[in-house]
């Protein structure tokens, strides 16, 4: 199974099993990483799983969408270029290796 690697607000790095299909949000809520919230369940409502995609990564998913980008006009955390909402990555093919930085707040 491709693995995600997680960087945690406090520095921690946390690398996560991930099957294909799912998204990093589910897979972060799932094992323990707390710094992601995932309030809404994964449907781009909340932005309580605000991550920074490294830049190896950003042409390597889908664009985000337009209500992704609506959602995080209203992060708590910096936006930053690289921001998106963890639940709109999907692990793919390709994606092995990916690492996210969480952002230091997400309420």
């Amino acid at each position: 199974m491709p693995i995600a690697v997680y960087v945690c607000p406090n520095g921690d790095v946390k690398e996560v099993e991930i099957a294909e299909g799912h998204n990093l949000m589910q897979a972060a809520v799932a094992n323990g990483i707390y710094d992601i919230v995932g309030d809404c369940g994964g449907s781009a409502s909340c932005a309580t799983c605000h991550v920074y995609l490294d830049t190896d990564y950003v042409s390597k998913v889908a664009p985000p969408s337009d209500r992704e980008l609506e959602m995080l006009e209203g992060v708590s955390a910096e936006r930053r270029e690289n921001s998106r909402l963890s639940c709109q990555l999907t692990m793919q093919d390709g994606l092995a290796g990916i690492r996210v930085v969480i952002a230091d707040t997400q309420w």
